[in-house]
């Protein structure tokens, strides 16, 4: 009587330890795989599914990375347990691009003095220091996540994620041994740049220094480019002449002028004279809705003509804004003019300028489309970009724009200086993305969700029952 006892104990024995040996197995194989993992490279085992692509690098990045023949250390700075998964990630992805760049973690309760030789700031969890030799720059978080002040409560709050434009940035820096100057006009009335615009100048690491060629000599010799923005009176003719030049001997020259309230500033326009420009007199006005915002006919929404300028904008859908823009005329067909921004066949030129009353077409006025935007080949290597407005750079419209405007601007600068990966990385919003479906989807996916797949598993389970008892009634 006990031997059937006895033959079951050592089967539920046996069939225990063959299940404990399984799981021991499994275990061991699904450890062994976790340490496989974690020593492959991020790029391999962690992908970006996020609308914004935060844990993603542009080919920008990549170019820049991949050139890299010194060895550049990236310092983060950042106490135990308060690491940002965000920048963590990035800096992951940096890492794996090339051997010569190294990210070392300093927990500034162990190193409390080690920041204090890269900055005299108040240095705060999850900063950066990129540093190549000599050469170092300081990345506070809050260049990392940028946002704004709310004016009504008086909080910030971050509304963008910058890592990969600082970080970038940085190591350009200081693996460069010389950077690009730009010289300023000034002597005419020329408004400070833009914050926005200058602000990415020096992220994209050039350098700026005044010029008047009133006493000036000669254009330096090291400019990179000259840039002329947003003057009140016109140049000279001397200065004119000087700059007419410097451009046919290979200089590179970033102008942003519109119309005045004198009018035409016949002296700077004259630089594109022989190259078939010609400016119209007056301040252009769009006929077509599809063509200027805010219900205000004289700020233009023109066309983008494909160019190495324009290109990055029409991928990704941006349209820059040109207010107050003087309507510019190409004639000929010089392969060496090429129109970035075109307005559309309705908008006109107002004569009256400043002092017009109405944006109705009155006799005077000067027929469309124009160019507002050019590129010009001067022979050689010179090169002129032409923006024909004054103000489009200013913050209010180029945050209409969604940065289009300082975006197109940084385009143009780096087009004619030659530092074609140092085309402006855009900074990612950290808004939510929400998905949005018709009615007729989204009653589609509650038949299903609701009422069919429930129904399929209720199917299923008097499926097996009746299948379980036919075999109990076989049995019996």
């Amino acid at each position: 009587m006990k031997r059937p006892a006895e033959s079951k104990n050592r089967n539920a024995l046996r069939g225990g330890a063959y299940a404990l040996t399984i799981t021991v197995v499994v275990l061991a194989l699904l450890l062994l795989a976790n340490v496989f993992a974690a020593a492959l490279p991020a790029s391999w085992t962690k992908f970006d599914i996020s609308a914004a692509k935060l844990y993603s690098i542009t080919s920008n990045t990549k170019v820049v990375v991949n050139a890299l023949k010194e060895d550049v250390t990236i310092y983060w700075i950042v106490q135990s347990g308060e690491e940002d998964d965000v920048i963590e990630n990035l800096l992951d992805k940096y890492e794996s691009l090339s051997e010569h760049l190294q990210v070392i973690k300093k927990n500034p309760d162990v190193y409390p003095t080690f920041a204090a030789q890269y900055t005299d700031e108040t240095v705060q969890n999850n900063s950066l220091v990129v540093e190549c030799g000599e050469k170092s720059r300081y990345i506070d978080i809050d260049d990392i996540y940028t946002g704004e002040l709310n004016p009504y409560t008086g909080t910030y709050s971050a509304t963008d994620f910058d890592g990969e434009g600082a970080i970038t940035s940085a190591i350009d820096y200081v693996v460069s041994d010389e950077l690009p100057r730009l010289y300023l006009l000034e002597g005419h009335g020329e408004k400070e740049l833009p914050a926005g615009f200058s602000g990415q100048i020096e992220k994209e690491n050039m350098e700026t220094v005044q010029l008047s060629l009133l006493t000036a000599d000669e254009i330096p010799k090291d400019a990179a480019c000259i840039v002329i923005y947003s003057p009140a009176s016109d140049i000279s003719q001397e200065e004119q002449k000087m700059l007419e030049e410097y451009t046919a001997q290979g200089g590179k020259l970033l102008v942003m002028a519109g119309p005045t309230e004198d009018g035409t500033l016949e002296n700077l326009y004259g630089l594109l004279s022989e190259y078939g420009v010609t400016p119209n007199e007056g301040i252009v006005i769009e006929g077509d809705r599809e063509y200027y915002a805010f219900r205000a006919p004289y700020v233009l929404l023109p066309d983008l003509a494909s160019h190495e300028i324009t290109d990055p904008l029409i991928e990704e859908n941006y349209r820059p804004i040109l207010p107050i823009a003087q309507g510019l005329t190409v004639s000929g067909t010089d392969s060496a003019v090429t129109s970035l921004l075109i307005t559309s066949d309705d908008s006109f030129s107002k004569a009256a300028g400043y002092t017009l009353d109405t944006y109705e077409r009155e006799e005077g006025d000067t027929d469309g489309p124009f160019t507002v935007a050019v590129s010009v080949e001067t022979g050689g290597e010179g090169k002129i970009v032409w923006f024909a407005s004054s103000e489009f750079l200013e913050e209010m419209y180029n945050a209409y724009a969604s940065g289009a405007n300082v975006d197109i601007a940084m385009n143009a600068l780096s087009y004619l200086v030659g530092e074609t990966e140092a085309v402006a990385i855009r900074s990612k919003s950290l808004n939510y993305s929400y998905l949005t479906i018709s009615e007729s989807t989204a009653s589609l996916l509650k038949v299903i969700m609701i009422g069919l797949c429930p129904s399929l598993y209720l199917t299923a389970g008097i499926v097996v029952v009746l299948r379980r008892r036919r075999r109990q009634n076989g049995t019996v």
